[in-house]
């Protein structure tokens, strides 16, 4: 049986009782009722895009990560384009939104945050957990007090049919989904027709192309970790469902004092390179937004959900580490893409000699998610160095404010404020 508190723990930040309490308890829990073993490693993670901006999202993908455009799931409201690097690593789910009317959960999930209403139907939704027994997970985690949408919920949804998903989570907004998959079968999506679209096909096969021009294609990797904000006050429940959904176990967090924020990592029980499945990072305030004009604290974090929502911030790739063309390989590659247009909020960060090297890029104008690009040298296992961390959570900030006074803006030139 697995032990998913053998890990050793890292980070500075001190958490409450409640957490050190509970964390043992629901983590011995998980691992004596079969849990840990049955649920695996993330097998994809679902993002959905307003009308008109799948294809382009999927080029903007293709051309900044490894990933291949497949297939196209066609249903009565939504494209979901499924994009694979291999099947070693997690695929991307690319909801596209068909109609503009078109109402769901999800959307309303957006349209309670100032900045998350201009984009209605723009947001990452979660991921898909491989699971070796989906009937056992589900009824096991039922007695746990966790709950999923119905069959006829996901139908009207289209959500695919071989997955249970869980209802959205009240501290991070996004769902769990599982999916029964033995390694050696295919990946598969029981969701409408499938085809291979000649639209999106060509839109791949240009941003391939350009990729390779650049000299792109070697040097980007899978997705390394997952950053998602939560409220203050929700960092450590969030931890804690995360960690009761899926087999990931607590790494640990440090105190970012610079930005009033902390950052929480996860990693999985079973996969112990990132790349085959992504770590969950959380970042939090440390004090609620009503409090920090008293002492003057920065708030960047608590502002980015007050504005859009708790939801994922960031989708961080790994670049392989060494040179070309003099450069650092991160540096090389954020020149390319900027070279075609792309923004990025702050120069390449870090050193060989603090072990790593990291940028933010601007927020996709299709999906709102920033692209991290994180370079590691020799054996560094971490995520940030805490400058690092500071000057990417402070670029972030910067560009987000500037992002609600626009969106203000655009609201009092319609006559209404936005809450």
């Amino acid at each position: 049986m697995p032990d998913s508190m053998a890990f050793d723990r890292h980070g500075d930040k001190k958490n409450s009782e409640f957490f050190e309490a509970y964390l043992p308890r629901l983590m011995e829990e998980r691992d004596r009722l079969g849990l840990t073993e049955m649920i695996r490693e993330i097998e994809a993670m679902i993002i959905a895009v307003d009308p008109g901006h799948g294809i382009d999202y999927v080029a903007e993908l293709c051309l900044m990560t490894p990933y291949h455009y497949l297939v196209t799931l066609e249903a009565e409201s939504h494209s979901t384009h499924v994009l694979r690097a291999s099947m070693d690593h997690p695929d991307i789910l690319i909801r596209d939104v068909k109609y503009p009317d078109r109402r769901d959960i999800f959307r309303s999930l957006n349209e309670a945050f100032p900045i998350g209403a201009t984009k209605p139907n723009s947001r990452y939704i979660g991921e898909v957990l491989r699971v070796t027994d989906l009937h056992g997970v589900v009824e096991l985690q039922k007695t746990r007090e966790f709950r999923f949408f119905s069959q006829d919920d996901l139908r009207k949804l289209e959500m695919p049919g071989n997955f249970a998903v869980s209802k959205p989570s009240p501290y991070t907004h996004n769902i769990v989904a599982y999916m029964e998959r033995l390694p050696e079968d295919l990946r598969v999506y029981a969701l409408g027709l499938s085809s291979i679209r000649a639209d999106v096909q060509d839109a791949y096969l240009a941003a391939k192309a350009l990729q390779s021009r650049l000299g792109l294609d070697d040097l980007i990797l899978p997705i390394d970790h997952l950053a998602t904000r939560v409220y203050s006050q929700n960092r450590e429940v969030a931890l804690l469902e995360w960690l009761s959904w899926s087999s990931y176990y607590y790494w640990g967090s440090f105190d970012i004092k610079d930005q009033n924020s902390s950052t929480n990592v996860t990693k999985s029980v079973h996969a112990g390179n990132e790349l085959l499945s992504p770590a969950k990072v959380f970042t939090a305030n440390n004090t609620p937004y009503f409090v920090n004009h008293l002492d003057g604290l920065p708030s960047p974090t608590e502002n980015f959900v007050r504005n859009y929502g708790p939801r994922l911030h960031h989708l961080a790739l790994a670049v392989r580490d060494g040179e070309r063309d003099g450069a650092e390989n991160i540096e090389y590659v954020v020149r390319q893409i900027a070279g075609q247009g792309k923004k990025f909020l702050l120069d390449v960060i870090g050193s060989k000699e603090e072990g790593l090297k990291q940028i933010f890029s601007s927020a996709s104008e299709h999906s709102s998610l920033i692209i991290e690009y994180v370079q590691r040298y020799g054996n560094f296992e971490g995520f940030f160095t805490r400058r690092n961390v500071a000057e990417l959570t402070h670029a972030a900030g910067v560009e987000e404010e500037l992002n609600a006074l626009q969106a203000k803006a655009s609201d009092l030139g319609q006559g209404t404020v936005a809450s």
